[in-house]
């Protein structure tokens, strides 16, 4: 796939030197407010936010490839503060927090007084943008529209996007989607998005752990999600615990993925702590957990430039007047 010289250098920025992916994840925002208060999310305060993600990025960030973040809490504490490491690629998420309409036709909403532009305008190396999205949802289309309209602003402004979207049940008297329709709706979401002009995918794991234990079962949904997608994928976390999700990054990068955006399995035991407890634990095993996967991702995945591979640059003479 061709790409501009604006998007791959952002690309570059955002991989380990191997050009595979190793991504730190820290834009939550109403999960991590449940997190923080799970009985009354919504009397927490800024100053409470702000700290845990200052704290988070501060220990990680020089160990990530990337960081994403939000606009809201972590962006400006996190650069004001000196906390994100400069050595970091920069990934910011456009959506707000949650979905706006019913449950079962979910609709993502931009943020407001936003755009690429201002996210590049504040160092960004590149896009994050969520999506409630299943093919046969009644609104499908009109959130595959969001993702053309978001991707055509990254390619005018010549950074990668990075496109997350998440399944969700279509009956409301249940939250859980059965393990083989969960696989379809991941792959199929992969065929169909990742022709939409976005860079890079951030996807669920095809295979829902708690209902099929059976990692053969999960080799192969990964192959199949690798066979759909047109760009490279790297594996979110969902929360899941560490150990499990470090079972499905091995997996994943076995049968094609580029590595991982993740971050609540790494860290988010810290937010039940506080002071020296939440330090040490994020120097010692929070940073030893995001080592591991980076390792495991630099012995197994596939490079982003398998991709988008590197040209002389000879016929660019010029290319600034095009």
């Amino acid at each position: 796939m061709s790409m501009s010289l604006g998007v791959r250098r952002s690309l570059q920025q955002c991989a380990q030197a191997d050009g595979t992916f190793a991504m730190l994840a820290m834009d939550q925002r109403g999960s991590l407010m449940r997190a923080i208060n799970p009985d009354t999310p919504k009397s927490v305060t800024y100053p409470m936010v702000a700290d845990i993600k200052r704290a988070v990025i501060s220990v990680l960030s020089p160990h990530a490839s990337a960081t994403l973040l939000d606009v809201e809490y972590g962006y400006p504490t996190c650069v004001a503060s000196g906390a994100l490491s400069g050595r970091t690629g920069l990934l910011l998420a456009y959506e707000k927090s949650g979905y706006e309409g019913d449950p079962t036709a979910r609709r993502t909403a931009l943020l407001d007084n936003w755009s690429v532009g201002r996210a590049v305008a504040s160092g960004a190396s590149g896009v994050k943008l969520l999506v409630y999205y299943r093919p046969d949802a009644p609104n499908a289309a009109e959130q595959e529209n969001l993702v053309s309209e978001v991707a055509e602003e990254c390619q005018k402004a010549e950074v990668p996007l990075f496109l997350e979207p998440l399944h969700y049940s279509l009956d409301p008297a249940s939250k859980t989607v059965p393990d083989a329709e969960r696989r379809q709706i991941v792959v199929e979401s992969a065929r169909k998005l990742t022709s939409l002009g976005i860079t890079v995918l951030k996807a669920e794991f095809p295979v829902d752990v708690k209902q099929n234990s059976d990692e053969d079962d999960w080799t192969a949904a990964c192959a199949e999600l690798s066979s759909a997608s047109k760009v490279p994928w790297v594996l979110l976390s969902a929360g899941v615990d560490y150990e499990v999700y470090l079972r499905q990054v091995k997996v994943a990068c076995s049968q094609g993925a580029s590595g991982v955006l993740c971050g609540r399995a790494v860290w988010k035991e810290s937010v039940q702590l506080a002071g020296e407890a939440r330090t040490a634990f994020l120097e010692n095993t929070a940073v030893g957990r995001f080592q591991e996967i980076a390792a495991t991702v630099s012995r197994a995945a596939r490079p982003f430039t398998d991709f988008y591979p590197a040209t002389s640059g000879d016929d660019l003479e010029g290319w600034q007047l095009a």
